[in-house]
């Protein structure tokens, strides 16, 4: 899953960036509203984490913004501002909920997992294929009830073509779900991940392959064989 993080203090980002990516999510972090803006136009998100005191514009304002634009996605404020009629006032925004700083990541971490679970969520909760089952927003795998033991960009590749199991899935699409816009991503990047996956599915006997479609991008099959 996708998170566009947007927060302007240089440790604290890069703290809860960390934090995100070792849980399994995909983090773009933007350093201020225009940034921001530029990365919600280039691709959908699963959650938003807003800091409201950013060095272009009041994060506030952004949000209502967002919400006139009848932008769903949930956005969790975070926020020094801690007072009642702050709270008051980023929830009648549109926030989805409100965290006040300092926090505990696994604070965070959870609230970004409630969030998520809700039904306006745009991704399933689980997906069930045969005898595996794939848990997204927790990035578990199991097979036949016991795990499967992927490796993180294993299971990121695996949720995003579950979701679309028996259709292709464009090598951008994929490339988006799995690495964030400021990571280097190697030319062969997918293909060896890819290739990682299909190893692991066959010698687990999963009944389940990673087939490569030339040019276009990975499909997610039942194995008749």
């Amino acid at each position: 899953m996708r998170v566009l993080l947007t927060e302007d203090h240089p440790s604290l980002g890069d703290s809860i960036r960390n934090a995100l990516t070792k849980a399994g999510f995909t983090v773009d972090w933007a350093r201020c509203a225009a940034d921001a803006e530029d990365f919600r136009c280039m691709r959908p998100y699963d959650l938003c984490l807003l800091d409201l005191g950013l060095p272009d514009a009041d994060g506030l304002d952004l949000l209502e913004r967002w919400r006139r634009g009848e932008n769903t996605t949930p956005v969790l404020v975070l926020t020094a501002r801690g007072g009642l009629n702050d709270k008051v006032a980023g929830l009648d925004a549109g926030a989805d909920d409100y965290l006040v700083k300092p926090f505990a990541m696994e604070e965070l971490l959870a609230r970004c997992r409630a969030l998520l679970r809700r039904p306006a969520d745009r991704s399933p909760n689980r997906i069930t294929l045969g005898l595996l089952d794939i848990d997204p927003l927790c990035h578990e795998v199991s097979l036949n009830g016991l795990p499967l033991g992927l490796g993180r960009r294993e299971t990121q590749l695996l949720c995003a073509l579950a979701v679309r199991a028996g259709r292709v899935v464009t090598r951008d699409r994929l490339e988006a779900a799995m690495y964030s816009g400021d990571e280097a991503v190697g030319p062969n990047a997918l293909e060896v991940t890819a290739s990682r996956l299909r190893n692991a599915l066959a010698n687990a006997q999963a009944g389940f392959l990673v087939v490569a479609v030339r040019g276009v991008g990975y499909m997610l099959k039942e194995d008749m064989s």
